[in-house]
């Protein structure tokens, strides 16, 4: 295919330069954004006078027609071409001749890639927000069917106080509640239109950017051409949102395999989710979740990678660029993937709260309760607490729970004890106690599942 930049080259580079220089592969995804802000480009140059009404006409039409015939399969991207941007103005210079030509007037492929790539993302970043808010959704949905399943709360890894499964699912559909936020806020930033800031300096041609940007949806125009053609931030802030999604994610993975293991078994996941193993029949590995876990450090790679590409770029636009979008595509390609799974994951596991409630009346996990008991008895709390330690290294050694002592073993350690404490560390009561909001009583549990449906609902209003 010629280049359409020969000029001051001859055009005839190496072949293996060629291949070293060709993005197509890379951006060809973005061929309906490139043919869109194409379109809107041409309607400007009509509206502005720079090109005649039927010139207008007649390449929208064209464009029409490549957009088409690329979604029909009746014409394919050319993989020899340099960028899709080349590819589209090559096939429309080839339908229309010499008109074709007009097209590229008052623009750079410099502002015509920026264009398309935030216009490529804005729609992914829509995407994202959809799967998250399917994916809060589900556990939503869990979270009320286990609301009242008691499981042992943890810190550090070791048992620490009784909550119920569908609390401790509602943690992870706060943590991607706020992943909605702040992929809505990127999409927000990044949606103001390049397009006009040409190569770097603006055109001499009277170009109405504002009509453009509104055309394609922007909420405004790059206030500075350098700028317009040079900021990669959208990139960085989006792959950063990501970022911390993947983490979000990991940490639910690392919890469904701890869970579904043979040490936990609170959960059992679907075979639609797990592999077998090539030789040990009795294995039932839980492959997806621990591939969204590895694939976590993927999208911390992008993100590294694209500020490694940025930070010692000089103003404007240098082809280190064109290494922004596979990382960028890359990071939104794995975010999609995992999220999906996640869903299918939440939405087909078996708890097994029987293994749960089990698990809770080991490790004295009401011994707060048993302090606040004595708090409630007029002790001041860190004496109870002591008295409480004590209580537990003595069941400890003896071999007993703070529900099997005696009431005289009880008065031991204090006289304030009475027949009450075997209610106060009774573990639903320990739960359904913690009334406060955000705690893990069965009506704070339903309290924030309600919260944050308002709050999915709001949000896909917004995308």
């Amino acid at each position: 295919m010629a280049k359409l930049w020969a000029g001051r080259t001859d055009g005839n580079t190496d072949k293996a330069a060629d291949e070293f220089n060709s993005s197509i592969g890379i951006d060809g995804r973005m061929f309906r954004q490139d043919i869109k802000g194409s379109i809107a480009h041409a309607a400007m140059l009509g509206r502005t006078g720079i090109i005649a009404p039927d010139e207008t006409d007649r390449i929208i039409d064209g464009l029409a027609g490549i957009l088409d015939d690329l979604e029909s399969g009746v014409l394919t991207i050319d993989p020899a071409a340099e960028d899709i941007h080349m590819f589209v103005e090559q096939v429309l210079t080839e339908r229309l001749g010499e008109l074709g030509k007009k097209l590229h007037t008052a623009r750079s492929r410099n502002d015509q890639v920026a264009l398309d790539t935030r216009l490529y993302l804005r729609d992914i970043a829509a995407q994202l927000m959809q799967k998250l808010t399917s994916l809060i959704s589900a556990l939503c949905d869990r979270a009320e069917e286990y609301k009242n399943t008691i499981m042992p709360g943890y810190t550090h890894l070791q048992r620490a106080q009784p909550v119920t499964f569908g609390h401790h699912l509602m943690a992870y559909a706060m943590m991607f509640l706020r992943d909605v936020g702040r992929i809505g806020d990127a999409k927000t930033r990044m949606n103001v239109s390049p397009i006009g800031s040409c190569a770097l300096a603006g055109t001499t041609y009277s170009t109405d950017r504002r009509f453009e940007a509104r055309s394609l949806g922007f909420d405004g125009i790059c206030l500075n051409s350098i700028d317009g053609v040079s900021d990669r931030d959208f990139c960085l802030e989006l792959a950063s949102a990501l970022a911390i999604t993947m983490m979000h994610l990991s940490r639910l993975s690392e919890e469904l395999v701890l869970w579904s293991s043979w040490e936990f078994g609170f959960v059992s996941l679907s075979d639609a989710y797990t592999t077998g193993s090539s030789i040990m029949p009795q294995k039932k590995n839980p492959d997806m979740a621990e591939l969204v876990r590895g694939k976590t450090g993927r999208v911390y790679g992008d993100l590294m990678a694209l500020l490694t590409m940025l930070k010692g770029l000089p103003l404007a636009y240098n082809k280190d660029m064109q290494e922004d979008k596979e990382l960028i595509f890359d990071a939104c390609d794995t975010a999609l993937s995992c999220l999906g799974i996640t869903e299918g994951m939440i939405r087909t596991m078996s708890a097994r709260p029987e293994r749960m409630r089990a698990a809770a009346g080991e490790g004295f996990i009401n011994a707060t309760d048993l302090a606040d008991y004595l708090v409630g008895k007029g002790l001041p709390f860190r004496s109870a607490y002591k008295i409480s330690g004590g209580i537990v290294a003595y069941c400890i050694k003896n071999g007993k729970t703070l529900e099997t002592l005696s009431l005289d073993e009880y008065k031991g350690f204090s006289d304030l004890f009475d027949s009450g404490v075997f209610a106060a560390i009774d573990m639903e009561a320990c739960v359904n106690r913690r009334t406060s909001e955000g705690g893990t009583s069965v009506a704070s549990v339903e309290a924030q599942i309600a919260a944050v449906r308002e709050s999915i609902n709001e949000s896909e209003l917004t995308t």
